[in-house]
């Protein structure tokens, strides 16, 4: 499915009084996450492992 089919199927499912706001934020959630997935099918993930070691170290501060 390409960008462009993606945004107008995320827009179908807007209710029908979204806000241009609603829209953007909307776009920019499913831009986000795609991007993020894309990274991770590039192999540019952060293992678990060193995610846990690092909330570990925020909560302890």
């Amino acid at each position: 499915m390409t960008s462009k089919e993606i945004a107008i199927k995320t827009i179908e499912q807007l209710p029908e009084d979204a806000t241009w706001e609603d829209i953007q934020e909307r776009i920019n959630f499913i831009a986000a996450v795609r991007k993020g997935l894309g990274e991770l099918d590039a192999g540019k993930g952060v293992a678990h492992d060193k995610v846990k070691e690092e909330f570990a170290e925020w909560l302890t501060k």
